[in-house]
């Protein structure tokens, strides 16, 4: 054991107390005597007899602790319910422990499935997360956001579901490591970490399905154009349709929500009497079976319809949805884990990978009606 260090250590108070112990906690720690002061590093040193020297080696993740001593300072640091300075530790390890990730504002199911993963690694490993959601699409506003976060001294920045970018990549210093969870990067920089779902792949699966079936052809109700995963998706669907020797029809835009879904397929209706269509999300595809409920169609006896992402209500609808399974927690994981290593100067040899969807087979695709 080591000895107890003198109570009053000047060489201890201005090197530890000063750097990485500065009082953080408002109320009396359990097992100290009734007083004002908050629990220090100076106390958790006593109460595990050791030195404070020690106590910050193991609060600031230090190798060559001895298990026996590190595991009685940690018990000590719970008893008195230490907890160290953030912003005085930063100063001696010159880590900030902090990510930034910029997102696109809207409330959507993708992004905010991706978003509570990242916060759920971020914590498990001791990070602090700055977020900076923006409000367009366009790429000034999300070059300010990466501003704002490089700003706030983070060490890595996350670009949540990536957009088209017309005025050019995002400019991020190379000394802040970068994850695009998507298909696509964002920043031209060879060392970017690329990892999402395989769209292109999982929408070349949901039209294959359809054709299956034995469709003649199939329709898209596609995302917005600026969304990668929109324009991903719709380039599996006419790969699809091209491998067979189909013309791809034209397709509908929407906005992701219901009510685009079920404008969108009032209009195929009207146009094309469809009987398979790929919607680009579920939402969208809720609105697109409604449509044709309110037409006075069966679905999938008069048209099938498939979506994309596997909301938790795709199960319970009237017609369970057909879908598209992404695996959000999956990529998100594997995404954070990889930008991890790299803030730790451990980056991956392999800095893009794909993780495919898997088709979810319920009620809402069938064989098309003999007779239209």
């Amino acid at each position: 054991m080591e000895p107890a260090p003198p109570p009053d250590s000047a060489a201890d108070a201005s090197v530890e107390v000063d750097a990485t112990s500065a009082v953080i906690d408002t109320r009396t720690a359990p097992g100290l005597a009734a007083t004002s002061r908050p629990v220090s590093m100076r106390d958790v040193a006593r109460r595990a007899g050791v030195s404070q020297k020690t106590v910050s080696r193991v609060i600031n993740g230090e190798p060559h602790v001895r298990g026996e001593l590190r595991e009685r300072i940690q018990d000590a640091i719970a008893e008195l319910g230490y907890r160290p300075n953030a912003a005085a530790r930063s100063l001696v390890t010159r880590r900030t422990r902090r990510i930034g990730v910029a997102a696109f504002g809207a409330p959507l199911h993708g992004p905010s499935s991706v978003l509570t993963a990242v916060e759920a690694v971020a914590r498990a490993e001791g990070y602090a997360l700055s977020i900076q959601r923006t409000d367009t699409t366009g790429r000034d506003e999300l070059q300010s956001a990466v501003e704002a976060l490089l700003d706030q001294g983070v060490e890595g920045i996350v670009l949540s579901e990536p957009l088209h970018l017309d005025g050019g990549a995002l400019e991020i210093p190379a000394h802040v490591a970068v994850l695009t969870l998507g298909s696509q990067g964002l920043t031209g920089r060879e060392d970017e970490l690329i990892v999402g779902a395989d769209e292109f792949g999982a929408a070349l699966l949901a039209t294959g399905h359809l054709l299956s079936l034995g469709h003649r052809t199939v329709h898209h109700i596609a995302g917005p154009s600026a969304w990668v995963s929109s324009r991903q998706r719709c380039s599996g669907w006419e790969a699809a349709l091209e491998g067979k020797g189909l013309e791809p029809p034209e397709t509908v835009v929407g906005d992701w929500s219901p009510r685009s879904g079920f404008e969108s397929m009032r209009l195929l209706l009207e146009q094309a009497g469809p009987t398979a269509v790929f919607v680009a999300n579920d939402q969208m595809a809720i609105g697109a079976i409604a449509a044709v409920q309110r037409a006075g169609l069966r679905v999938p006896g008069d048209v099938s319809i498939i979506g994309f992402d596997d909301l938790d209500l795709a199960e319970y609808l009237t017609t369970p949805l057909t879908t598209m399974r992404q695996e959000f927690d999956v990529f998100a994981h594997l995404g954070m884990a990889r930008l991890l290593r790299a803030i730790d100067g451990r980056p991956p040899s392999q800095t893009r990978q794909l993780v495919p969807a898997s088709l979810v087979t319920r009620a809402t695709t069938g064989p098309p009606p003999p007779i239209r």
